[in-house]
């Protein structure tokens, strides 16, 4: 199931959007703003962006130019009610990758967000590929020329987040509330515990390396 984040200060758009994209099996998150959805973006895997332009305290141009000058590359739809040439083209130009406005027919809506995944070689792989590496999201497994691991759940979905924000670092908390979840009994202790696994398990691979932050927490480096 693909996450897609919902960006919308209208609490009945927001509601309406969620329903439809839960509808056609897609896992909808909601925020009402552009600081909001940056504070989901350090916790959660997130595939897509569905994002109004006119917001408080960050709008959604800003959040588009923001993201992409920090390197996510993740797909971005902006739904707005803002139909002018000049805005469609602002859009463009800060870095979304389509363009809707409202008011927003449902069905068009879920086929752009459709080929948008699959423009990002997410719906049909739904995986990462560093040179011989590959990370695939469904059956859990790092796969490296002959050699294929599978690995338990937790420690995966730990390394498909490092690698999904190259150089991006996390700290040990963010991990634990995306990972474990923010209930969990564990404590961050778990955290360095899976990434010693990881590095042991992966410490031959060329391609890729997982670094201390002393202070802060851990990044996944990208070495080709």
């Amino acid at each position: 199931m693909f996450n897609i984040l919902v960006v919308e200060d209208d609490k009945n758009t927001g509601k309406l959007m969620e329903t439809v994209l839960s509808a056609n099996g897609f896992h909808p998150i909601l925020a009402s703003d552009g600081i909001e959805a940056l504070k989901i973006l350090d916790i959660q895997h997130v595939d897509l962006i569905i994002l109004d332009i006119m917001m408080p305290r960050m709008d959604g141009y800003e959040l588009t130019q923001q993201l992409r000058n920090s390197n996510y590359t993740l797909p971005i739809l902006m739904v707005t009610a803002k139909q002018l040439p000049v805005d469609k083209k602002k859009g463009f130009i800060v870095g979304t990758d389509d363009y809707m406005t409202k008011p927003i027919d449902d069905e068009e809506m879920i086929l752009r967000i459709k080929a948008l995944l699959r423009r990002a070689k997410i719906v049909n792989e739904h995986k990462i590929i560093i040179g011989e590496v590959t990370l695939d999201y469904d059956s859990l497994s790092v796969s490296r020329k002959d050699k294929r691991h599978t690995l338990p759940q937790k420690e995966f979905y730990l390394l498909y987040k490092l690698l999904s924000y190259p150089n991006k670092i996390f700290t040990r908390i963010q991990l634990m509330d995306e990972i474990w979840g923010i209930d969990s009994d564990s404590t961050d202790y778990t955290v360095n515990v899976h990434i010693n696994r990881l590095r042991k398990r992966f410490e031959d691979y060329p391609e890729f390396e997982i670094q201390t932050i002393r202070g802060l927490g851990y990044k996944a480096v990208k070495k080709i």
